[in-house]
């Protein structure tokens, strides 16, 4: 159902609450050789949006003439990496034994569980621009020391409507599935539009959301979004109007509230200092987290999280 559709309930659309959208600005930063990265998960606003606890918005950058990508082998625990390029390539190695080149409109899953290490590089050849963005969710409690796995989906169901490509990365939204495996109820969509497009988007009373443009801008629920901010929509909405009067690309992201306390330093999630500065140890000691092979370049180092007496 579009705004146009002369069978729109009028009702229906007083349910986009518009106004109870709050903004959060993202931070930027550098990584690498000139590439940006827009940060807006966690945030002092808000730390979470469902179990989507992690989000940064790299590029669009270069790379034909520098290095590119280049992350060497570090760990994580107790979550999960969702890798979403729009453009160029990134390879993947972990300490699993798997190698992926990752492209556009592909995913790539790492859960980590109780622990895993990975690199993650621009290969060669390559395209020569890179561009997308990188999420983390937190694992349940009941999940997180579960074994490590990586999985890699090069066909993500999508659906034409008014004008919007609308991709479905995870969950469910519109009859359509994603096969990305996750463990708390959460959804993650694309909404892309070559020339413009105006539609009316289902939601869950018992979701929250957060919409980051990552190319152009659109209006939803009324309110302007562009790059570099969320926007934040609480509970107890069941329809979001999307407009764009031009090219646009947004990332739509939702999940019931991870009412769980996490605590994050660094690479891992986890629910105790004692479990973060464990793991910083055991890192560093090269214990385990097991090995990734093929990387030129040394791991990177786990720094003392704040409160260690050796900080």
């Amino acid at each position: 159902m579009s705004a146009t559709d002369p069978s729109a309930n009028p009702n229906d659309c007083q349910r986009c609450a518009g106004s109870a959208l709050e903004r959060i600005p993202g931070r930027e930063s550098i990584l690498g050789e000139d590439m940006k990265i827009r940060r807006v998960l966690p945030s002092r606003q808000r730390r979470t949006v469902g179990a989507w606890c992690f989000l940064d918005h790299f590029g669009p950058v270069s790379v034909e003439k520098s290095t590119g990508m280049r992350v060497g082998p570090h760990p994580h625990t107790g979550l999960q990496t969702f890798t979403w390029p729009i453009s160029g390539e990134i390879l993947h190695r972990d300490s699993l034994g798997y190698t992926q080149v990752i492209r556009g409109g592909q995913v790539n899953l790492m859960t980590a569980g109780r622990g895993i290490s990975h690199s993650e590089e621009s290969p060669v050849p390559r395209s020569p621009v890179l561009h997308g963005a990188q999420l983390w969710i937190a694992l349940p409690d009941a999940h997180r020391h579960i074994e490590p796995d990586f999985a890699h989906y090069a066909d993500i169901p999508a659906i034409d409507k008014d004008g919007f490509k609308i991709t479905v990365m995870a969950g469910e939204m519109l009859g359509l599935t994603s096969p990305a495996k996750m463990y708390s109820p959460i959804v993650g969509v694309e909404l892309l539009t070559a020339g413009g497009g105006n539609t009316t988007l289902p939601l869950r009373a018992d979701f929250e959301y957060g919409l980051l443009v990552l190319e152009g801008e659109l209006h939803f629920c009324g309110q302007r979004a562009i790059p570099g901010e969320m926007l934040y929509l609480p509970p107890g909405t069941t329809l979001a109007q999307a407009d764009s009067a031009s090219a646009s690309r947004a990332l739509l992201l939702g999940g019931t509230p991870f009412e769980e306390e996490i605590l994050i330093w660094w690479n891992f999630i986890g629910r105790t200092k004692a479990e973060i500065e464990t793991w910083c140890a055991q890192w560093n000691a090269g214990e385990g987290f097991g090995t990734v092979s093929g990387y030129d370049g040394k791991p990177l180092v786990a720094p003392a999280p704040p409160w260690a007496p050796s900080a």
